[in-house]
């Protein structure tokens, strides 16, 4: 049995962003990787097909037996609500319409967020942004857990069940961690879910509703896909901060596994992360990664060594500009 992991053990690493050296040395190197920048076309349209699929599913769910619907939530349901996200994850590095249009990009994220059920997609914008501008940096990177949970969920049995309520600690985090004013369009985008919501359950009663709550409830939580969560900065390897994930189910993320390649160029849409690993081979072939996230999964519960702490934080400059 390894020794329980405590904070200190990670709160070791002041540098600046891991990624910024990398990217320039990159782009000096291989400049043709800038042409790669360019909006996402084909994403309006998938997210439009899985829309109109879960609304499908609603339907379909109306009249099963209520053990039926959970597992069409788990089967489905939650492998198309997961893939949502991530759709609305392009979405707020504006991939969807480019920078110019970004109004256009977070209008056509609350039609992303509608399977999902609860309203979220312009505040993960504005937090995610200063995830990716301060990446890990206290009190202002809301993807650190809070150090109750470094403490609670040390155990197998305890972590297991961090696993399993993920999104429950990712949608009520920013409030103890970072927590923003209220803007106008999050009060719209809350407006439209409800509205949503509510013809869903006079269109197509309770079942329907509880169909698509509970597809992204588990889907977030104790699911495969729900690997990367862990696997894109918990330190399994001491000094690597950040990691790839190279399997299949990229295909139903929107690349997200190429989460340094990611966090190497937040510029460029996950359709042509894989080509940005390509072209600079040399600069990603060495670094750690992944080939299954449900081993991730395992591997986080089950290892004594690693917890909710296993992640590298940093103190803030003073100087941060946050969304």
């Amino acid at each position: 049995m390894g020794s329980r992991v405590s904070r200190e053990d990670f709160e070791w690493v002041y540098s600046d962003q891991p990624h910024a050296d990398r990217r320039q040395e990159i782009l000096a190197k291989y400049p043709e990787i800038k042409s790669l920048m360019k909006p996402d076309r084909r994403l309006v349209w998938i997210v439009i097909m899985m829309l109109l699929s879960q609304l499908a599913a609603l339907y379909l769910v109306k009249d099963l037996h209520w053990k039926w619907v959970i597992f069409w939530a788990y089967v489905f349901g939650s492998c198309l609500n997961h893939s949502m996200t991530l759709a609305i994850h392009e979405v707020s590095h504006n991939f969807a319409f480019g920078h110019s249009k970004s109004l256009w990009n977070r209008w056509f994220g609350m039609l992303a967020n509608l399977p999902i059920g609860v309203p979220y997609s312009v505040s993960f914008k504005r937090y995610h942004m200063d995830h990716h501008r301060y990446l890990g940096a206290d009190g202002i990177d809301v993807d650190i857990p809070t150090d109750f949970e470094g403490w609670f969920f040390c155990t197998t049995f305890r972590k297991f069940m961090w696993v399993v309520l993920q999104p429950l600690f990712y949608a009520f985090r920013p409030l103890f961690i970072n927590p923003k004013p209220i803007t106008s369009l999050e009060i719209i985008n809350t407006s439209v879910q409800i509205i949503f919501n509510i013809i869903i359950y006079y269109l197509f009663g309770v079942k329907s509703l509880v169909y698509m709550l509970a597809a992204s409830l588990l889907g977030l939580g104790l699911h495969p896909i729900s690997g990367h969560f862990i696997a894109e900065h918990y330190m399994f390897l001491k000094g690597h901060e950040t990691y790839s994930y190279y399997g299949p189910l990229n295909y139903l993320t929107f690349n997200v596994g190429y989460h340094n390649e990611h966090h190497d160029f937040p510029n460029i849409p996950g359709k042509n992360l894989p080509l940005v690993r390509k072209i600079a081979a040399e600069y990603y072939d060495t670094l750690p990664c992944y080939n299954s996230w449900v081993k991730v999964l395992y591997d986080f519960v089950m290892d004594d060594t690693i917890s909710p702490y296993s992640r590298i934080k940093r103190p803030p400059k003073g100087q941060e500009v946050l969304e």
